[in-house]
């Protein structure tokens, strides 16, 4: 078991959207109003996780169309509050490809939640075997505002529901394999689908926690992402994480868009 820790982009945010304020200002979180000093800049990740059964991608990253017109391809709304950034070379496209692997050698690419620093490069990735998000995501994904739709058109996208599993806020998820070897884990909050991923490694548990948190001070200061569709859900997602990392069984936490994390190889 191996799992790549693939960094597909950059991307520029008031850091309101990573760590929740209250102040005067109604969404700080959009950066408007805003000075520069307020912006940060924190990776965009996906994972390649080399498994037993199969081939696993999480997440997409930055379509290189953010190379040529990010306006176009975010949106004037996405647009006006985030700006991205993806070198040559760091496409997830470009990053399978210099591993040797191409997209139909994919057995699944796993979305997280549909957001759009997570969605974007799907395009790239759309000849793997099984494209998976969870049915609730999919379902807001078409009816809430801070989707792209765009960004999917004509992907087959295949959705999964949530089961009773041992582990998570609400222990619900999805056992991809049905064998407990990896754990899709309903963390709602951020979004209503969100979810993180249980990796069984040899000594125990590395957890890809997505936008659970923005980085390890979230879950061990408990500070909630800006943007939550669900508060309450959000803080109960961010407990867990907290609760588990204190557990003997816990290896790892990795956040998607923490500055501390760098591209490695977890073996």
């Amino acid at each position: 078991m191996r799992i790549h820790i693939l960094h597909t982009g950059k991307v520029q945010i008031d850091r309101a959207l990573a760590y929740k304020e209250r102040g005067l200002h109604p969404a700080p979180f959009t950066g408007w109003f805003r000075n520069s000093g307020k912006k940060i800049w924190v990776p965009v990740s996906s994972y390649l996780i080399e498994h037993p059964k199969g081939l696993i991608l999480v997440d997409a990253g930055w379509h290189e169309d953010m190379r040529v017109n990010q306006r176009k391809h975010l949106g004037s709304l996405a647009f006006s509050m985030f700006k991205g950034e993806l070198p040559k070379g760091h496409s997830v496209a470009e990053r399978l490809n210099h591993l040797g692997i191409k997209a139909r050698d994919l057995d699944y690419v796993i979305l997280s939640h549909m957001h759009s620093d997570h969605v974007s490069g799907i395009k790239h990735v759309q000849d793997a075997k099984n494209i998976l998000v969870s049915d609730i995501e999919w379902k807001v994904a078409h009816k809430k505002l801070g989707y792209i739709q765009s960004m999917w058109k004509d992907v087959p996208i295949n959705t999964f529901r949530f089961t009773d599993i041992p582990y998570g806020p609400y222990k619900r998820g999805y056992d991809l394999f049905g064998d407990n070897s990896l754990y899709i884990v309903h963390t709602p909050g951020h979004s209503a689908g969100l979810v993180a991923l249980m990796v069984k490694m040899e000594k125990g548990w590395v957890v890809l926690a997505n936008d659970v948190g923005y980085s390890e001070k979230s879950w061990t200061q408990m500070i909630l992402p800006g943007i939550t569709t669900d508060r309450t859900a959000a803080y109960d997602s961010l407990k867990w994480l907290h609760n588990f990392a204190k557990r003997e069984e816990c290896v790892r936490i990795i956040c998607n868009h923490d500055p501390a994390i760098v591209p490695e190889i977890i073996r």
